[in-house]
């Protein structure tokens, strides 16, 4: 992407001719268990104060369990959202809503610009300004808008819970009439803000927990949590607050010292994601098989292929007596605050994008823009 966005479409004129204030619409998603929102009622007063239109596609909210009624209240008008100057979604468009989408139009959310290049190319197409919420650049001012960070925060803590369903032993230590109850021992393999809210929530409910990541910065974030961290000697700090790619040698060696640390944990969760790329294999079969029977790994990396090497994802497994599930898309359910946070996300890179008369235009020159905007509306323009 280079630091000009391309022309833009300008402010939409009303009937007297002089520019009006943007409006916003927020579709209905129609992917399949998309619960989320991309705007709910809490933020639409924000925009509203900025002159800002927010047109809401009827029983948009109602996966996440906001009717229609609240919208209104909070003074925002249903109807046809698509022709709209910036349309707000939560999950990638499909290619007829890309065609919905009028030419010079706002797109704001999650497009895979890594791993859907036909989207990307179907926005270019389209003549639709597209900004994709992971490209977020993580800088400081950029933090109000991190949707992946607000989205893993509650994809780590949902993963917490499902395990202590499935585990057929007790989170925490127990001391009952009948004798006491160990606690069961949680590993988190992958700490980034899902990994961490993890530790988190698995001490909240009383495990003994450890955790794991190649980038030894973060060794003292883990103790913070009052957890263990596992040293195992290999080191991959990458750039953006990311790891970087582990070599062959250091794959092997890592894989090695990892399955036998992992035969000792009642609970393994993994949330190791290296962007545009295959999860990393971090739970062997041989790690697995390992484990005392009846206990639980849930991968959270099962979107881009797992980090267990018996993961399917999207469902629950059992293998040598074993649970092991790979939820897609946890956060969504979740969905009232996974919705709620993710709209504050949005209204926040919104913002960047709003004049003080409350029209779209957007700053060619703001690094966030540049970072997240993956397409222009000037047809055969590279980005």
């Amino acid at each position: 992407m280079s630091s000009a966005m391309g022309a833009e479409s300008g402010p939409e004129s009303g009937a007297d001719g002089k520019p009006r204030p943007a409006t916003v619409g927020v579709p209905r998603e129609t992917a399949v268990g998309e619960r989320r929102v991309a705007l709910v009622p809490l933020v639409v007063g924000k925009l509203r104060s900025r002159g800002v239109t927010v047109v809401v596609e009827p029983g948009a909210g109602l996966g996440a369990a906001i009717p229609d009624e609240s919208y209104v209240r909070a003074g925002a008008v249903l109807g046809d959202p698509w022709k709209a100057d910036a349309v707000v979604k939560v999950s990638p468009p499909t290619a007829d809503e890309i065609g919905r989408l009028r030419a010079g139009a706002v797109l704001v959310g999650f497009l895979s610009p890594l791993t859907s290049p036909q989207t990307v190319a179907a926005l270019r197409a389209g003549g639709v300004h597209g900004f994709a919420m992971e490209s977020i650049p993580r800088i400081s001012r950029a933090q109000s808008m991190d949707a992946l960070s607000s989205q893993a925060n509650v994809a780590g803590y949902r993963a917490v819970l499902l395990a202590a369903t499935l585990l057929t032993r007790y989170f925490p230590m127990l001391t009952t009439a009948a004798g006491t109850v160990k606690p069961a021992t949680t590993l988190v393999l992958g700490v980034g803000v899902a990994g961490l809210q993890a530790l988190a929530t698995a001490k909240r409910l009383g495990a003994r927990t450890t955790g794991y990541d190649v980038r030894p910065e973060v060794a003292d974030q883990v103790r913070s949590l009052g957890a263990q961290w596992l040293d195992l000697g290999i080191e991959a700090a990458g750039q953006g607050g990311y790891a970087r790619e582990l070599t062959e040698d250091e794959r092997t060696e890592q894989q090695k010292r990892l399955e036998e640390a992992i035969t000792g944990f009642d609970v393994v969760i993994t949330t190791a994601n290296v962007p545009g790329r295959r999860a990393p294999t971090l739970v062997t079969e041989t790690a697995v098989a390992g484990m005392r029977p009846g206990s639980v790994v849930v991968d959270l990396a099962g979107e881009s292929g797992g980090n267990c090497a018996l993961t399917t994802p999207g469902q629950t497994v059992v293998h040598h007596d074993v649970t092991i599930t790979a939820p897609l898309d946890l956060a969504s359910s979740m969905p009232e605050h996974a919705s709620e946070l993710y709209s504050r996300n949005v209204v926040a890179l919104l913002e960047l994008m709003l004049d003080d008369g409350g029209m779209l235009v957007p700053d060619r020159d703001d690094e966030v823009l540049i970072g997240a905007c993956v397409t222009r509306p000037v047809a055969g323009e590279e980005d």
